[in-house]
């Protein structure tokens, strides 16, 4: 009965102390943080994050009817909460009597060792953003930048998604892209085509540029810019032949390839003869034909007669 009465009475004094403990403890905050700087620390808080939610609500509103693209909608949000979310700490550690230049300066340094860390991804991340901004190309879009050539399928903040035309996506680094020139074939509605065709000398040049205007004589050429026929150089054994002919965008290369089949076919029906690299040899007969019969002297050297023009 005594160990009993002995260990609430232990058990008694333990309870008391912590108490004690606690109380003093609750005493040192309230006279470090007063209950009117907690309070008003509590309302600033709830205030700045009622004032965060409208700001993202109307920065959202204002994406929607933006021409951005959709892409870049998240990532502005995101950086916009980031950045709301500091001020407020900023103004709540302000509020509570925290000196907020030292945990700026703490939070600058941590800022500046992530950055260096990741200053790969920051590279791509800020390529991302010129691109959406900047707009030099859009989904569905064939263009050539960063040395890979293809159909855009998606604009990432750090990648850019590209189809080539055997079908293979390839993602490009967005710094790549806006490190170097931009090709873009689908930003206007026509491209002009320039192909280059040889003829023998012996077709007339007229005979020539009518066979060839046959041949680019189609439908999906543009009517309004009319094809161009030149003689662009004359070579060692043809004559080079510039066509420039306009089709839309879409047709392109489905027009390329035809002109390139019907201007063998256009050739053919008017005589026209397609060269390639060659030698002619023109033997010339003389009136004292040259002896090339070998005969040995009498050293047993071979001795080859002198022609009787030599002579």
């Amino acid at each position: 009965m005594e160990n009993v009465e002995t260990l609430t009475t232990d058990i008694a004094e333990e309870i008391s102390t912590q108490a004690g403990t606690f109380q003093l403890a609750w005493e040192k905050l309230q006279n470090a943080l007063p209950f009117s700087k907690l309070l008003s620390a509590a309302i600033l808080l709830i205030v700045c994050l009622l004032v965060m939610k409208v700001l993202l609500k109307a920065a959202g509103r204002i994406l929607d009817h933006s021409r951005l693209e959709k892409s870049l909608h998240s990532f502005l949000r995101s950086t916009l909460k980031a950045l709301l979310l500091f001020i407020t700490l900023m103004i709540v550690a302000g509020a509570l009597g925290i000196n907020t230049s030292s945990l700026l300066a703490v939070l600058s340094v941590a800022g500046l060792a992530i950055s260096l860390s990741i200053q790969n991804s920051l590279s791509n991340l800020a390529g991302g953003v010129m691109i959406l901004t900047a707009k030099p190309f859009k989904v569905d879009d064939y263009i050539k930048a960063g040395g890979v050539e293809g159909t855009v399928r998606e604009i990432g903040i750090i990648y850019t998604k590209l189809a080539t035309i055997d079908n293979c996506i390839v993602h490009v680094p967005n710094s790549s892209i806006t490190s170097s020139s931009i090709v873009n074939y689908s930003a206007e509605p026509s491209r002009r085509m320039d192909m280059e065709f040889s003829a023998s000398y012996d077709c007339p040049i007229p005979d020539v540029k009518a066979a060839l205007a046959e041949a680019v004589d189609l439908p999906q050429i543009d009517k309004t810019n009319p094809p161009q026929i030149y003689v662009k150089a004359y070579g060692e054994s043809a004559i080079t032949y510039l066509v420039r002919a306009w089709a839309a965008t879409p047709e392109y290369w489905d027009v390329y390839y035809t002109i390139m089949e019907a201007v063998k076919a256009s050739f053919d029906r008017h005589g026209i003869e397609m060269t390639y690299p060659h030698l002619n040899v023109h033997i010339c007969q003389t009136e004292s034909p040259v002896s090339f019969q070998t005969s040995s002297g009498p050293d047993g050297s071979c001795r080859f007669p002198s022609s009787p023009a030599s002579e």
